[in-house]
């Protein structure tokens, strides 16, 4: 079984963390002191990095990278309470930086503050909002961001084949970069269909199951799922969360061939039947493993 590779976002962005923070806050001068863990007492992410930076105008100060797989609307919440826990726990002015990496449904407006007003008291907190589809993908290429790369195929203009190509061979010249293949495999799957992401680069599951990014991805359809429950009764939400899970799983590791097996799976009834599914999918080599189980 391969070696788990760190792909997370605090991978992503000490592969050139100057080069982040002056993309992130479009201060050319900045210079990065140190990638913090943002550890705040009961608050502990996989997805926000803290970086302590540095300019001769402004001195040290935090910024505060939260990478979003899919844009929720508690995050100007979470915003305002990372920045605050940020700038409490280490005393330095924090400059907050939402990054969504899918985009939403287009009746969903993504707002750059936080503010809230009860009995004539006012909350705000402002943030710096970057929505990668609205990145030009010409940007990771040209402004030499290793931390994009992966990020390639969900960019504005690389979701072609000669661009995700291209990130793959990036990818493939510097032997630092090695293990964020399977990342940009990921993204590619959901531009290109998944048996050309299979043939153009290493498809390694057993890697990328280990990135903060599979397991949300996964988890998206039983919180889908668990949502309906509230209206439709708890049960039916599980079972279909749970589908959501298994047909993304069956997809992402065997290509079209695995969803062939959806219409049977989505007849069963019990739930522990189709969580010994889900479980399964991670690590079968085959989909006879899969249909013995059914």
């Amino acid at each position: 079984m391969p070696k788990p590779a760190d792909i997370g976002s605090k991978r992503l962005i000490s592969l050139a963390p100057d080069r982040w923070v002056q993309w992130v806050t479009q201060i050319p001068d900045v210079q990065v002191r140190d990638i913090i863990t943002s550890e705040f007492q009961w608050v502990s992410r996989e997805s926000d990095v803290l970086v302590t930076a540095y300019t001769p105008q402004d001195g040290e100060f935090l910024v505060l990278n939260e990478l979003q797989l899919r844009y929720k609307p508690q995050m100007p919440q979470r915003m305002r309470a990372y920045a605050a826990l940020a700038e409490e726990r280490y005393n330095k002015p924090t400059y907050p930086v939402l990054i969504n990496i899918l985009p939403p449904s287009p009746s969903v407006v993504i707002p750059t503050r936080y503010e809230s007003l009860f009995r004539g008291l006012t909350a705000r907190q402002d943030y710096h909002v970057i929505n990668l589809w609205e990145v030009d993908a010409e940007i990771a290429f040209q402004q030499s961001l290793p931390s994009l790369i992966p990020f390639v195929p969900v960019l504005k203009g690389g979701s072609e084949e000669s661009a995700v190509r291209q990130a793959l061979e990036v990818l493939r010249t510097d032997r630092q970069l090695s293990d964020l293949e399977p990342l940009l495999a990921f993204f590619a799957s959901f531009v290109l269909e998944i048996p050309l992401v299979q043939q153009i680069m290493r498809w390694d599951m057993a890697v990328l199951r280990e990135s903060p990014w599979y397991q949300e991805i996964l988890q998206q359809g039983m919180q889908q799922g668990m949502q309906q429950g509230m209206q439709q009764g708890m049960q039916q939400g599980m079972q279909q969360g749970l589908l959501s899970g298994i047909a993304l799983g069956l997809e992402l590791k065997f290509g079209i061939q695995g969803l062939e097996l959806m219409p049977e799976i989505r007849q069963i009834q019990d739930v522990a039947k189709l969580e010994a599914i889900q479980s399964a999918i991670r690590t079968a080599n085959s989909l006879d493993e899969i249909r013995q189980i059914l």
